[in-house]
């Protein structure tokens, strides 16, 4: 006889909770009380016949058998969200959802769109402008426009256009640790990374220097919230110049080398490869390919 399944409601509240390693957490996100995931943990650890949280000090920890149990119920949930996305694509209403930063949306997408709607007016965009990283098992984007390596997993990843990158700092630090001479100069100073945290050392070898040590400095996946650590002094940072032209202008952030060019360090268009070929996502793929 097959086994019975647990119920999909304690999944979903095992998945959530242990990604958020919090049952407060968990119940925001499926908008019950942290009563209710607790009561659904607890059925499905009874229905299990093991424990898969630890309560330790008000919090949670996964125990070896949850830590076993995780990647294969995550799993299942993304390939139903893939089962999901490739069914409705056949009925869906035309709109593409494209996920893009802020300064990328307005500084190079926006100006284009015009020609993307003349050529094809049975898509209709839908732009959602955001830093994060996109989930795309949960959020509804269909693609997205990132900064970065272009490199992820289970994403196809198609490189759009790389752009001038400048290094700058606030002038405070300027004022403690003096302009640079060169890029030399400014292996011995603080940085402030992108998520990646490989923009640095490709800034370095471009410019003829094999950086010894690892990265170090806090990171973000946010722009925003990296601009708002240089401007706050906590270490230099390397930007699109035009996305810091008015900081560096008004006096917020010194520009301490000349830009320079990264061409793996890019903007890339990035999409589940189980998507891949959705006729929308495959028309607006060649099309902002064939524009940069």
């Amino acid at each position: 006889m097959a086994q019975r399944l647990p119920p999909l409601n304690a999944l979903k509240a095992f998945e959530a909770a242990a990604r958020h390693l919090s049952v407060k957490a968990a119940a925001e996100e499926l908008f019950v009380t942290p009563g209710a995931v607790s009561q659904m943990l607890k059925t499905l650890e009874t229905h299990l016949g093991v424990r898969l949280f630890e309560r330790v000090n008000r919090g949670i920890h996964l125990t070896p058998a949850g830590r076993d149990y995780l990647p294969s119920i995550r799993n299942a949930f993304r390939q139903i969200a893939d089962a999901t996305r490739r069914v409705a694509a056949s009925t869906d209403s035309g709109v593409l959802t494209i996920s893009v930063t802020p300064f990328f949306a307005s500084a190079w997408l926006v100006p284009r769109m015009k020609s993307f709607q003349d050529a094809h007016p049975e898509i209709d965009l839908q732009i959602v402008t955001s830093n994060a990283l996109v989930d795309f098992s949960r959020s509804g984007v269909d693609v997205a426009i990132r900064h970065g390596l272009g490199r992820y997993g289970g994403l196809r990843s198609d490189r759009v256009v790389a752009v001038e990158m400048v290094v700058v700092a606030a002038p405070s630090l300027v004022e403690r640790l003096g302009l640079p001479a060169g890029a030399e100069d400014l292996v011995r100073w603080p940085h402030v990374h992108d998520a990646e945290r490989k923009g640095w050392s490709l800034w370095f070898q471009s410019n003829g220097i094999e950086e010894l040590r690892a990265p170090r400095g806090p990171s973000f996946d946010d722009s925003s919230l990296l601009l708002k650590a240089v401007l706050g002094g906590q270490g230099a940072g390397l930007l699109p110049a035009a996305m810091v032209a008015g900081e560096v202008e008004g006096g917020q952030l010194v520009k301490l080398l000349e830009e320079t060019h990264m061409e793996d360090f890019a903007y890339y268009l990035v999409c589940p490869e189980v998507t891949q070929n959705d006729p929308k996502i495959a028309t607006f793929r060649e099309w902002i390919l064939g524009r940069s």
